[in-house]
């Protein structure tokens, strides 16, 4: 077993393929421990080079009632009235903290994915 840094996204092609040969290897042999190490350097080395960034607010909440199989009436009890739901996804008017709190619980999604910033769409 010969595991150095990723330091280069030459060296990260080169990872990515010595994982996949090994990605199957029976659990305790010295593959699957290779396997392991190699996970983990590569999530360091996406997690640094590759960032995902958080989706703004409201498409997190479009995200979420889609995977939840919602509707915008579905979200009147958090919003607040059918046409302040509208208002909201549609971007003509901001979450208030009572919306965000609100919403972390209906759709179980973190506070601070919803306090982010997002732009309103012109009138």
């Amino acid at each position: 077993m010969d595991i150095k840094p990723i330091k280069t996204e030459t060296d990260y092609q080169v990872t990515l393929k010595r994982f996949e040969l090994i990605f199957d290897a029976p659990i305790g042999t010295p593959e699957s421990d290779e396997a392991d190490i190699l996970a983990i350097l590569i999530d360091e080395f996406e997690d640094k080079n590759y960032p995902i960034e958080l989706p703004d607010p409201i498409e997190a909440i479009k995200i979420r009632m889609e995977e939840m199989q919602l509707k915008q009436i579905d979200l009147v009890d958090a919003i607040g009235g059918k046409s302040r739901v509208s208002e909201i996804l549609n971007r003509k008017r901001k979450l208030t903290v009572e919306m965000i709190r609100n919403l972390t619980t209906r759709l179980n999604l973190s506070p601070s994915v919803l306090i982010g910033d997002y732009s309103l769409n012109e009138k």
